[in-house]
């Protein structure tokens, strides 16, 4: 037994002096043991990933990619050694299900941040589609706010511009009216007589009072305008600040969270990439499960028995321990109460 077998047996979790006992079982735990080995070290990969596309930092991400891998490992290891061949198929499955569930769900986490690194070319395009989306719906709620916001300057200016409007044109119908009088078109306002008369001076003094009424309305309300049209003026201005400041980028938009929303629309609208992505997965469920499932469907070889022989005299050693300091303490009692 060379060095990297040893090392493969110890990475299964398996004793190497029963293992010794029992050549027959020996390809099978180093078999286990590499896949324990490998599923670690895709999860150190994994995590180191994933660290440094959260934190940009490389030696942040190998730090905490190894502590991670040497964690996973030391999980797989324990849900391995902690199954016992003991009792019939189904029972052993049932106390298994858990320790499989608890595989599944570490294979899941480790393919995720590997899939984003196959699919980076994919999910760069798709983070920038993301951003330019942002940024329309960004655009829009901002408008929709500040359009609310200056809804009530925008009502006022139009009133008085409608009031200014109505003015004018009582101007002009004032007049037309003159026009025609002075012209000598007959309707029901006019006289029909052509020429400067009397109802041409009437018709002339209402016009001056209109436009004198335009005149002192416009002056009124010119302050008022130029308070509104201020106050739209500072609402454009913060609205175009408000998006300058908050409108999304490539640059801060490209962390793990919005990967994954790229990578989740990519296989949402991309049949192949997200078969692609699920078979990804799956394979990462099959190398976290397989040593689970390999002690699982495997039959029981001489390690196991050694195994339970080992734990089962350990066990009546215990016993017997137990029994003979029961028995100990029985004799002392029973000789102090002789004394007394």
């Amino acid at each position: 037994m060379n060095f990297i077998q040893q090392f493969l047996a110890l990475c299964s979790g398996s004793s190497l002096e029963l293992l010794k006992k029992s050549p027959t079982d020996f390809n099978k735990h180093i078999g286990i043991g590499g896949v324990i080995l490998f599923t670690g070290v895709l999860a150190a990969l994994s995590s180191g990933y994933a660290l440094y596309t959260i934190f940009d930092n490389m030696y942040a991400a190998i730090g905490f990619g190894l502590l991670w891998g040497l964690m996973i490992f030391n999980l797989d290891r324990y849900i391995v050694t902690s199954m016992k061949k003991s009792g019939n198929f189904f029972k052993q499955f049932f106390v298994a299900l858990p320790r499989i569930l608890v595989a599944i769900l570490l294979g899941i986490v480790i393919s995720k941040p590997l899939e984003l690194k196959i699919f980076e070319k994919e999910i760069e395009k798709q983070l920038n589609t993301i951003v330019n989306r942002n940024k329309t719906e960004l655009q829009k709620n901002i408008d929709v706010r500040y359009a609310d916001l200056g809804k009530p300057y925008q009502t006022e200016r139009q009133e008085i511009y409608g009031q200014m409007t109505r003015l004018r044109g009582e101007i002009e119908k004032a007049s037309a009216e003159l026009e025609k009088e002075i012209v000598g078109t007959p309707t029901e306002t006019t006289t029909g007589k052509q020429g400067y008369g009397p109802n041409a001076l009437r018709k002339t003094a209402l016009k001056k009072e209109k436009i004198s009424e335009l005149a002192a309305y416009t002056e009124q309300v010119q302050p008022r305008l130029l308070e509104l049209t201020k106050e739209l003026d500072q609402l454009n201005v913060q609205k175009e600040k408000e998006i300058a400041d908050a409108k999304p980028t490539e640059e801060n938009y490209n962390g793990f969270a919005a990967r994954m929303q790229a990578l989740d629309e990519l296989s949402a609208n991309n049949a192949i990439l997200g078969t692609a992505a699920l078979f990804i997965a799956l394979v990462f469920i099959s190398l976290e499960t397989a040593p689970v499932l390999v002690k699982l469907i495997a039959p029981k070889g001489p390690y196991d028995f050694l195994l339970e022989k080992h734990e089962h005299a350990f066990k009546v050693f215990s016993k017997e321990s137990i029994q003979i300091m029961d028995i100990k303490s029985d004799r002392r009692l029973k000789n102090e109460m002789e004394k007394t």
